[in-house]
């Protein structure tokens, strides 16, 4: 090995290691995010089941996803509850989750 060559495997893994660390945080956020969408569908789910029978979605949202926020509405037999909660993608990308479930009404 000649002596100009000597460090160029040190030089290139020092600019190719931050960026293999930030697609690696991006994959490991999006996983993150992946799972608070899951929760927050299956709390829109127990919500919309909640309300179909007479119950309070709120206090049910408030103990499964503190952040939500709560919306439900009526559509013919269908009660319907759709949650929004704030999710980070990175420090950079702020995005806002949306779930939307709806069950039959008249289970009182």
């Amino acid at each position: 090995m000649r002596e100009a060559e000597r460090g160029g495997v040190t030089a290139e893994f020092a600019v190719a290691l931050p960026a293999v660390v930030l697609v690696l945080a991006c994959c490991l956020s999006g996983f993150s995010v992946a799972g608070q969408q899951l929760r927050l569908q299956d709390a829109a789910a127990l919500a919309a089941r909640t309300l179909a029978r007479g119950g309070d979605p709120h206090a049910l949202v408030a103990r499964l996803v503190p952040a939500a926020h709560v919306a439900h509405s009526a559509d013919d037999d269908l009660e319907c509850v759709t949650l929004s909660a704030p999710a980070t993608l990175t420090a950079l990308l702020p995005l806002t989750l949306t779930a939307r479930s709806c069950a039959l009404g008249g289970g009182r």
